[in-house]
């Protein structure tokens, strides 16, 4: 197996992580995004998508989209259970995961691409949306200094797939100029635990 990534991009980021804490070694293949690399016609016959990271089975099939790829890998190595254990762990990380995309993930990428203009020879970026969605994540912000008032982890107290893509966007958010406030102590607090594992160094 490999997975197709660009080692700088947060979603990729979101599986080197998730394969870490499960220490299951990956062939990884750069593609270069900002040439544009994954436009062509070799990366769209894995994924029509054009979007990364990809991976490659050993049977030559592809599965793109990073929570499919970590729930493939969740379910050929269930421990640690990084999408939870029972029908209620489940269903608890399941909705803080979306939350998370949702809330923080999505509208630190929207912001970066189209304040940026990042990718602007392949899209139009509209500003004033860019910035809507930058003025999004720090009320978000504010709603997981909440919740991690009252639990060590997102969604309580076992580190998932939730932890992951809140730490990848607010790593990322860097580069957008969005940061925790200091008065959110808990997501401050959460926000160093969670850097200090080793997959996030992945």
């Amino acid at each position: 197996m490999k997975i197709y990534e660009t080692s700088t991009a947060p979603n990729a980021r979101r599986v080197r992580m998730f394969l870490a804490e499960k220490a299951i070694d990956m062939e990884y293949v750069q593609i270069d995004i900002q040439a544009g690399e994954n436009l062509g016609e070799a990366h769209r016959q894995k994924n029509f998508t054009t979007k990364i990271p990809v991976l490659e089975l050993d049977d030559g099939s592809y599965i793109s989209e990073t929570v499919a790829i970590c729930r493939y890998f969740e379910e050929l190595q269930p421990q640690p259970p990084l999408l939870g254990s029972g029908a209620r762990g489940k269903a608890v990380i399941e909705m803080w995961q979306r939350r998370v995309e949702f809330n923080l993930f999505m509208p630190v990428g929207m912001c970066f691409q189209h304040v940026t203009g990042y990718f602007k020879d392949r899209m139009t970026p509209i500003k004033a949306w860019g910035e809507e969605c930058g003025k999004q994540v720090p009320v978000f912000l504010a709603a997981l200094d909440r919740q991690l008032a009252n639990s060590t982890f997102i969604a309580g107290e076992t580190f998932s797939i939730a932890d992951i893509t809140a730490l990848c966007a607010l790593d990322f958010a860097r580069v957008i100029k969005i940061r925790p406030g200091g008065e959110q102590t808990d997501l401050l607090r959460w926000h160093e635990l969670v850097s200090s594992r080793p997959s996030a160094k992945a």
